[in-house]
């Protein structure tokens, strides 16, 4: 087990793309256990075999078209007109915009990136410095896989059988309390530092204003509503629900709000097809090297060893959470959920954790890994956007990064957050 994970290492550090170095490492694996080669395109298929699957790039299409044709707009508009006149209320409507695209988005790139692209440059124009609202946005944007939809949670699913269902209902809740603390940061670094523009509250411009604001967002804020309680309500399945994603965010977009042309879509169609086929490739390949892994025992060879330093389960939940953090700031989020989910989820379920809130705990976590260097994906697209080099970003997004890990810590301990909507 030790050569695989090397050669991996190995690899990733060689540069090799994600997808080819999970191909490649189970090779002397297969070699030295004498298994034929024509194992890796048996695997590499069954694992896309899966209707529940299938949601994965339906979410993908779905953000994309939410992006473009000004559903995204619209609950920016609804947020700024909600928290504006709170100190630093321009980035605390970035993570409550961040919230409510999450809602129909399913990742957290794409909220990042749909959000920080109107919201970065406004708030530099109400003098927030580039480094704070770069932070802002890719701490709030981890939340598009935390609040349901989420397709890594699609994918944990898949490969822990765990309800898919079950799990979107238990991110509601720590994606609300994350979502609130990250906004009481923003509010109260905003305050102490003097950073942005203040709009004063007044009741009588307030009222009319998010009013006006509401009505052109509801049909937006609607589509949440639809999917989730389609999928709540027994109406149809978290993949069926990809589907009416996809359908409603092309009637807005082309038929209501007309911010998309015809012409427009065979583009955004092949956009969402091309990230679609990368996930999917990483999955592909990391059910290989999960294969590798179950050949060679890792599983109980894993288990042994946590249970010899300690049979307490809050013990466990410690180091793997250890481990996660560190995991996450290394591997891309999919590969590390395939990879490990078949060895920690077993585990955890014999140390009497639930597989759910096992499941959001290890979201959570590889959520985290998307906002902290080294290849962080939500801070390249922050990043980006506000034009700035990353070693800027580490200062401001360091206070945002212990609140995360914070708010993992009582997730994790406390049950009740993640499986009281469950009961």
């Amino acid at each position: 087990m030790g050569a695989l994970l090397l050669l991996l290492i190995v690899l990733f550090t060689a540069g090799v793309p994600i997808a080819l170095a999970l191909g490649i490492a189970p090779l002397p694996t297969l070699y030295g256990r004498n298994i034929p080669l024509v194992a890796i395109p048996q695997v590499v298929f069954e694992s896309l075999d899966s209707f529940a699957l299938m949601a994965l790039p339906l979410y993908v299409l779905a953000g994309r078209l939410m992006q473009f044709g000004g559903i995204a707009e619209r609950l920016v508009h609804f947020a700024v007109a909600l928290v504006s006149w709170l100190p630093g209320g321009l980035a605390a409507a970035v993570v409550l915009t961040s919230m409510m695209f999450a809602t129909i988005s399913g990742s957290s790139a794409a909220t990042a990136a749909a959000i920080g692209a109107m919201l970065i440059p406004e708030m530099e124009r109400q003098r927030y410095p580039r480094p704070f609202s770069a932070a802002t946005t890719a701490s709030s944007g981890e939340l598009g896989v935390i609040l349901p939809p989420s397709v890594p949670m699609v994918i944990y699913g898949v490969i822990a059988g765990v309800s898919i269902g079950d799990l979107f209902v238990a991110g509601i809740i720590p994606g609300l309390l994350i979502g609130s603390s990250l906004i009481l940061v923003a509010t109260v670094t905003a305050w102490a530092k003097g950073y942005g523009q203040r709009t004063p509250f007044e009741l009588t411009r307030y009222v009319p204003d998010v009013a006006r604001a509401f009505r052109r967002a509801f049909l937006s804020l609607l589509m949440p509503v639809i999917i989730l309680g389609g999928i709540f309500g027994g109406i149809f399945t978290a993949t069926e629900a990809a589907v009416v994603a996809v359908a409603y965010a092309l009637l807005l977009g082309v038929v209501v709000y007309r911010q998309i042309a015809i012409v427009d879509l065979p583009s955004i169609f092949a956009k969402a097809a091309i990230t679609s086929a990368v996930v999917m490739v990483i999955v592909a390949f990391a059910a290989m090297f999960a294969f590798s892994l179950n050949i060679l025992r890792a599983p109980q060879t894993i288990a042994a060893m946590l249970t010899s330093v300690s049979d307490n389960p809050l013990v466990f939940l410690l180091l793997v959470n250890l481990f996660l953090l560190v995991v996450g700031m290394f591997m891309e989020t999919f590969a590390a959920i395939i990879i490990l989910a078949p060895i920690l989820a077993p585990i955890a379920v014999a140390y009497g954790i639930d597989p759910v809130h096992f499941g959001l705990i290890m979201i959570v976590n590889l959520a985290i890994g998307m906002v902290t260097p080294p290849v962080g994906v939500n801070l390249f697209i922050a990043c980006g956007i506000a034009k700035i080099g990353m070693e800027e970003l580490i200062r401001p997004l360091a206070v945002f990064l212990a609140v995360l890990v914070l708010n993992l810590m009582v997730i994790s301990y406390v049950p009740a957050l993640s499986l009281a909507l469950l009961r």
